[in-house]
């Protein structure tokens, strides 16, 4: 799944391209991709043509374009290979592509949305009293909000009950985050992610902290971690990242920092990249 950084870069792109713009048409030529829009359709098609779109935003993983007339946004769910472009009107479409958006201007592009295994989508949603799409009004700020408030996470973490990397999962406490970063902020910060957070004292958990802004912020300095020519731009560019990833993907490779074989272990139906000898982990927990 697409996490911060990739997001993102998807929104600096639609911020330029798409902002100001009025939609003259919108076609959907798949239903899959507005089921989260429970109207249908032809109803998201007719409640957006004509509407002016405002500045491209975003919480966490979460992208929205707002419609500047109305109290209203488009929520933008990128799924596993979900793509925003912005392409020619002449380009040829895209073989999945799923829904076109026609602008009534003359500067001959349109926004595309692409996705080869239909689980993102858009849809329309009222705006909460803080200009976010309602279904997402409960989701936390991220590390690269301006408003976040460093000293209630670290508070709030210590107190979780819980295991470090569930809690930098947890999208009601930190917002934007996921499995690659995890992973990265973890091995930067020396913490087996199995390590529980009421163990952490406040100096490592800012520390934890730290590692998961450095990373994202790096990260998103080279377009993101693209896999399988996913989670591109709005112009169809791949991210870099990967070739930088410090512990996500690395199974028996060596340690960047002691050379010991990574490992790698199933973890909520995902997987856990971690250093045994740098990361290692918690004390068996007694049963007394």
């Amino acid at each position: 799944m697409p996490e911060l950084p990739e997001v993102e870069v998807v929104r600096r792109g639609l911020e330029r391209w798409v902002t100001g713009r009025t939609v003259a048409e919108v076609q959907v030529l798949h239903p899959r991709a507005v089921r989260r829009h429970l109207a249908g359709g032809e109803d998201f098609a007719v409640r957006l043509q004509g509407h002016r779109v405002g500045a491209a935003r975003r919480r966490g993983k979460y992208l929205w374009l707002p419609l500047e007339d109305t109290a209203a946004s488009v929520l933008g769910h990128l799924g596993m290979s979900g793509q925003l472009l912005v392409q020619p009107e002449t380009a040829p479409d895209e073989k999945h592509l799923r829904i076109r958006v026609r602008f009534d201007d003359a500067l001959g592009t349109e926004l595309r949305f692409v996705d080869q295994r239909t689980f993102g989508g858009l849809s329309l949603h009222d705006n909460a009293a803080d200009g976010l799409p309602d279904v997402i009004a409960h989701i936390a700020r991220d590390p690269l909000d301006p408003l976040f408030d460093d000293d209630a996470f670290c508070a709030a973490l210590r107190l979780r009950r819980t295991t470090v990397k569930r809690a930098l999962l947890d999208q009601s406490l930190i917002s934007g985050v996921g499995n690659i970063y995890a992973d990265e902020a973890l091995w930067r910060a020396r913490l087996h992610y199995d390590r529980p957070t009421a163990t952490l004292t406040r100096p490592r958990a800012t520390e934890l902290l730290g590692h998961a802004r450095d990373v994202m912020n790096a990260a998103l300095a080279v377009g993101g971690t693209s896999f399988d020519s996913l989670y591109v731009n709005v112009n169809g560019e791949s991210g870099y990242f990967e070739r930088s990833l410090d512990a996500y993907g690395r199974e028996d490779e060596p340690c960047r920092r002691c050379g010991t074989a990574m490992r790698r272990r199933p973890w909520m139906n995902r997987s856990s990249y971690f250093c045994p000898r740098c990361q290692r982990p918690p004390a068996p927990r007694s049963s007394r």
